[in-house]
């Protein structure tokens, strides 16, 4: 899709009143090369910021880590209005594993870029698709994908069993017992589950700011989920009360929230 179409289609929603924006994609940092010219998605993001500066937050999702070049890097760490949460296709935490499914990095390069990362914006919230049983995949090479979980702080984890797809290279490798893939892939939960909770008991005492949505819910910019409380109705004309269920809120507004607890895997907010 050309920039200028994207731009266009972004400056629609805004004039609508929409405050953010997500780009979405099988692997964003593939984008451009099929374009004249050949723009980056780091190109394509500051055209965005540039030719919409009405556009309060942009959030991006699925990128290939070890393709996030140095323009993209600077944005994503340095850009306040790009939203503090990325989403990494890590896929696996072994180096056999991740060349037995044909990826790009080793496991070396997604914990450095992670580290490079939080080091240059410390609030960046880290999600990642993982994978749990590939084929091959004995209890060493598990291990390694288990404890990746910590070394890149994933507090937005997407856990996911192998299961085979007919004529891929994969389909054809030793299976691992779809028991111990299902075992597998609940270990990594528990575990992805652990570190998000230490995450979302950090932000307690914080102020987010949150994009309601609905059912008296938004996101915060690092993709946290807030439940708003009744006091939120304070700060709102009845008309423009659009919440549920005892929790009023103005649906599409950016509102400072003090996060003054959490249920474990929904923070609670009030008017900060």
């Amino acid at each position: 899709m050309p920039a200028g179409h994207v731009i266009e289609q972004i400056r629609q929603v805004v004039d609508r009143g929409f405050h953010e924006v997500v780009l979405t994609g099988v692997d964003l940092t593939s984008y451009g090369p099929d374009l004249p010219g050949a723009p980056s998605l780091a190109m394509l993001i500051e055209r965005i910021l540039r030719h919409v500066p009405e556009l309060k937050r942009l959030r991006l999702s699925s990128l290939d880590s070890i393709e996030i070049d140095d323009r993209l890097f600077e944005l994503v760490t340095g850009e306040p209005r790009i939203m503090p949460h990325l989403h990494l296709s890590l896929q696996a935490g072994d180096d056999m594993v991740l060349k037995r499914m044909k990826r790009r990095h080793q496991r070396a390069d997604a914990v450095r870029i992670v580290e490079r990362l939080k080091l240059a914006r410390p609030e960046l919230a880290i999600g990642a698709d993982i994978i749990a049983g590939f084929p091959t995949e004995d209890d060493a090479m598990f291990a390694n994908t288990l404890a990746l979980i910590d070394d890149c702080d994933i507090v937005h984890g997407h856990i996911f069993p192998y299961s085979p797809r007919a004529g891929t290279p994969a389909a054809r490798m030793p299976q691992v017992n779809p028991k111990i893939v299902k075992e597998r892939a609940g270990l990594l939960r528990e575990a992805a589950n652990r570190r998000r909770s230490q995450w979302l008991n950090a932000l307690v005492g914080t102020v987010q700011q949150v994009l309601v949505e609905r059912n008296g819910r938004g996101h915060a910019g690092n993709f946290a989920l807030v439940q708003l409380g009744d006091r939120m109705a304070a700060h709102e004309e009845p008309s423009a009360r659009a919440g549920v269920d005892g929790f009023p809120a103005r649906i599409g507004a950016i509102m400072s929230t003090r996060i003054i607890a959490t249920d474990g895997d929904v923070l609670i907010g009030e008017p900060a």
